[in-house]
């Protein structure tokens, strides 16, 4: 494999990534309520209003968080620390949500953010 097309394997791969980050971030900003309702453990919503945070605030920080992932993948500013943070994100989505059909979409993403990560510097 020649040096370009690694970098567009890179590049494919980071795209890819991106759109996931951007679609759900931007789309918990338009629909809050939803993620809340739907996806949002009990015990979570109890512990962040523990910290004063309102249920619709912790969804706006996920999307922040996420719409910035996506955005550092399609930029590579901070890429490879925003990855490793994504990566503790998903982990931590694991862990709240125990082993479903969203944890496998989560495994896919990690491996790809794991990949990103670990690729091979210029």
């Amino acid at each position: 494999m020649s040096s370009r097309d690694y970098r567009y394997s890179f590049w494919i791969l980071r795209l890819g990534l991106a759109a996931v980050f951007l679609w759900f971030g931007i789309h918990k900003f338009f629909h809050p309520t939803y993620w809340i309702n739907a996806w949002v453990p009990i015990n979570v919503l109890s512990f962040i209003s523990n910290l004063n945070i309102s249920d619709i605030q912790f969804i706006y920080l996920n999307g922040i968080f996420e719409v910035v992932v996506g955005l550092g993948l399609i930029t590579g500013v901070f890429m490879r620390i925003l990855s490793v943070i994504a990566i503790l994100f998903l982990v931590t989505v694991a862990i709240f949500f125990g082993f479903n059909e969203v944890i496998i979409r989560d495994i896919g993403l990690m491996a790809g953010l794991l990949a990103i990560v670990f690729w091979p510097q210029r």
